[in-house]
């Protein structure tokens, strides 16, 4: 038995890491436009170690997901964090975006914004630079539905803005 052990230990260590440690760093950001609201719900979704690191980067702070104790100074910091590196534009005008909420999971975060009411909008214009300042490798996924016409496109870093007509 202690020979199994011996054999399957190293196995098991590099399995645990390669599990903890992801090799590509990406994001997606949902932009889907409610017709009833007026409005656009924007969901992003980030590994939670990213989303972490990104904060504790940005703010100098050691901030922790899946521990309470830290719900109120995370909800600080991601509004802050959301209002500079989201910015949504629509018909040659800017959209005040407000923060709602985000949930966790083990492995990640959703993080919840909704923009002001617009009426009938035809060209949407984003700036998503979400993990841009901790990683050069970093990709977000942008979904953007409007009437429910979904058109997608990839954001590599440095490359931060995106431009839809419907």
């Amino acid at each position: 038995m202690k020979i199994l052990w011996i054999l399957l230990f190293p196995l098991f260590f590099l399995f645990s890491f390669s599990v903890s440690k992801h090799p590509y760093h990406v994001g997606s950001v949902e932009i889907n436009y409610n017709q009833k609201s007026k409005t656009f719900e924007i969901t992003g979704r980030f590994f939670l170690d990213d989303l972490e690191n990104g904060l504790n980067n940005k703010y100098g702070k050691s901030l922790h997901f899946n521990d309470p104790k830290f719900k109120t100074q995370l909800n600080e910091a991601i509004k802050n964090y959301a209002s500079e590196y989201f910015k949504l534009k629509t018909n040659n005008k800017f959209l005040n975006v407000n923060f709602v909420g985000y949930e966790e999971d083990h492995e990640s975060v959703n993080v919840y914004l909704e923009s002001e009411k617009v009426d009938n909008p035809k060209k949407i214009e984003a700036a998503v630079s979400f993990l841009y300042n901790l990683f050069d490798d970093q990709i977000n996924i942008i979904h953007v539905i409007v009437n429910g016409e979904r058109k997608s496109e990839k954001l590599t870093y440095p490359n931060r803005y995106l431009f839809q007509q419907y």
